[in-house]
């Protein structure tokens, strides 16, 4: 069984800083790719930024230049730097882990967090 444990969410004020951390606990041989998505309430879950094994990153249009994944591949742990942040950045942030496959399975499957709340407000 594989866990996503996130952490770092809260309330930060306009232009603040907050990150998050997501950790992958379980007999895991490989992650293709680990990610971050947000929802805000009444919108569709969206894609924030992706890292792949290879250190290969995706970024939404609406952070590029403000938000930073990064990851431990040791650690199979994801990070996101979120700086400038926004009233908009609000959301509930998922971790992602995409293709990932266990010891002794010749399977993968995708595997979601429980989520954390960001809240930027003044």
């Amino acid at each position: 069984q594989v866990q996503l444990v996130e952490s770092g969410g809260g309330l930060v004020q306009p232009g603040g800083s907050l990150r998050l951390s997501c950790a992958a606990s379980g007999s895991i041989a490989s992650i293709n790719a680990m990610g971050w998505y947000r929802q805000a309430p009444g919108k569709q879950r969206e894609l924030v930024a992706s890292i792949t094994s290879g250190g290969s990153t995706n970024y939404a249009d609406s952070v590029k230049g403000r938000f930073t994944i990064s990851k431990d591949n040791a650690e199979n742990t994801v990070y996101l730097q979120m700086n400038s942040l926004k009233p908009e950045d609000t959301a509930v942030y998922y971790c992602n882990a995409d293709q990932v496959r266990t010891f002794g399975s010749g399977y993968y499957y995708d595997y979601w967090g429980q989520g954390t709340q960001v809240t930027v407000s003044s």
